[in-house]
């Protein structure tokens, strides 16, 4: 690992001319005709431990074994003439180069371990389907379970709607993926499948490490002195924290939760996007504390608590190396930002900024781990350490191309929360994408309107007024929020007048 290190220092270090003569000559290599390897010869399973976060995903199965709450999925329509055999040919390459899709999960000596077994052809199975049956039938596949014993731990169906039309769906486990795993996935699918189309050996390298690679790296790592420095950051960090940070729900708190959920998504124009830019610019901050900055100024003026825990995603993929792989690397840390003093929001920011140094200095130890260690209070009610999430995503994105298709991503709505609240924001070409996740035990569809109302809101006001207190700002989401109620008000009444309006006119002609 070391030494792929030093060749990345290495390759920053060379000028652009010399890094371009470079790519040009592996591109040579690469797309010069050569024979695939033999695929290995069977051999015994390997087993290596669970990263923490498996071992936390595996817990969660042991006590309700097949909920579907932790399924990913990623759906591509694709226009054109599609060639299915290549396209399960592409997939079975990607499976023999991450073992992870080859993984199951089985107990030795009470521990649970991780067994990757050999490669096989990808399951590719062709449905035709009328269009208008399509949403069904891909919340359905979201819902059937993955038995993490047996596996596999992904599928794939194709959808065929039209000779020339059809929807891609890959559904994986989480124990085995992320969101930044998804992206890789759709990376690594156009370059073997443009190449398989073309009659040619997959231009991808061989990957320098795998995830059960990983895993036991990470057991190595965090022991001892260096897992102890993590834990008395945390604990001193959180110590007398809130136990719930709770946005007021519209419905009594479950005894359990049931991990039912809602989506609301909103693109954000791209004029505020780009005055988000330029404020981080100015300010030398980034977006992401900035906005999250902006997700605090909400939650104080909502739950009228000055003390805030949030959880905040992070990729996790340190070393570079990682970042080729699919696996669960994604980690959460837990933001606890002080928002007393009635402080204006460049102060809160500030704050945040600060936060932030500190959570990323000590971002080693894993969420999992830190629950273990810190053992807050626990309910089948509400996650613990915090309620409410917040992610700025910078995943790599696909390419939008694969072998002469049309293809574009094809949202699905996943029905699933495992947190109260989750603001997940992206920066995009379009905008600043938001999607705010809920638990509909506890809100209505309405209420998440409102706070991505208000989310817009408050972004906007702090970039016009950023030294305004916490106070002001409270006040100006009260009025702007009742300024849109009067408004919609308005407009109810104006289209009851053009009903009324238009039902006179008919029984006047009718006459």
């Amino acid at each position: 690992m070391s030494g792929s290190l030093d060749l990345a220092t290495r390759l920053a270090g060379l000028s652009p001319e010399r890094r371009t003569l470079l790519e040009l000559l592996v591109l040579e290599e690469v797309l010069e005709p050569r024979e695939q390897p033999d695929a290995p010869a069977p051999s015994r399973p390997q087993t290596a431990p669970l990263s923490f976060g498996q071992e936390r995903l595996w817990l969660l199965d042991r006590l309700d074994p097949g909920n579907p709450v932790y399924n990913m999925v990623a759906a591509l329509s694709l226009t054109g003439t599609l060639d299915v055999p290549v396209l399960a040919r592409s997939f079975a390459e990607i499976v023999r180069r991450h073992a992870v899709l080859r993984t199951t999960f089985r107990e030795e000596g009470e521990r649970p371990v991780q067994v990757v077994g050999p490669p096989h052809p990808a399951e590719l199975p062709l449905i035709d389907l009328p269009e208008s049956a399509l949403r069904d039938a891909l919340h359905a596949e979201l819902s059937v379970p993955f038995d993490l014993a047996r596996g596999p731990l992904h599928r794939l169906r194709l959808f065929r709607l039209g000779d020339r039309q059809h929807v891609l769906v890959a559904t994986l486990h989480h124990i085995v993926s992320d969101a930044w795993s998804m992206a890789v996935l759709g990376r690594e699918l156009t370059a073997i499948h443009a190449a398989f189309a073309a009659g040619l050996p997959s231009p991808l390298p061989e990957l320098p490490l795998q995830y059960a690679d990983y895993a036991r790296e990470q057991r190595e790592r965090l022991q001892g002195a260096v897992l102890e420095e993590q834990i008395a950051w945390w604990r001193e960090r959180l110590a007398g924290a809130p136990e719930v940070v709770e946005i007021p729900p519209d419905r009594p708190r479950p005894a359990a939760r049931r991990f039912r959920g809602g989506l609301c998504r909103r693109l954000l124009p791209l004029e505020l996007s780009a005055r988000v830019a330029r404020f981080c610019r100015e300010r030398s901050v980034t977006p992401f504390m900035a906005l999250l900055a902006a997700f605090e100024v909400l939650l104080q003026a909502r739950t009228g608590q000055t003390d805030l825990v949030v959880g905040v995603d992070i990729a996790n993929r340190n070393p570079p190396e990682t970042e080729a792989l699919l696996g669960f690397f994604i980690n959460q840390l837990v933001f606890r930002v002080d928002a007393s003093g009635d402080p204006a929001w460049s102060d809160l920011l500030e704050r945040v900024r600060e936060t932030a140094a500190g959570a990323f200095a000590h971002q080693d130890i894993t969420f999992e781990r830190l629950v273990e260690e810190l053992r807050p209070q626990r309910s089948l009610a509400r996650n613990p350490l915090f309620q409410v999430m917040f992610g700025l995503y910078n995943v790599p994105e696909a390419q939008a191309e694969l072998g002469g298709l049309e293809i574009r991503p094809f949202e699905i709505e996943e029905r699933a929360a495992v947190f109260d609240l989750s603001l997940y924001l992206a920066e995009t070409a379009d905008g600043l994408s938001a999607m705010l996740r809920y638990d509909t035990d506890l809100y209505e569809a309405a209420t998440a309107e409102r706070l991505l109302d208000d989310f817009e809101a408050v972004v906007r006001r702090v970039l016009d007024a950023p030294d305004e207190r916490l106070s002001a700002l409270a006040e100006h989401l009260a009025a702007e929020r009742q300024r849109r109620l009067d408004a919609g008000r308005e407009d109810l009444q104006k289209a009851r007048l053009r009903t009324l309006g238009s039902a006179r006119r008919r029984v006047v002609g009718e006459d």
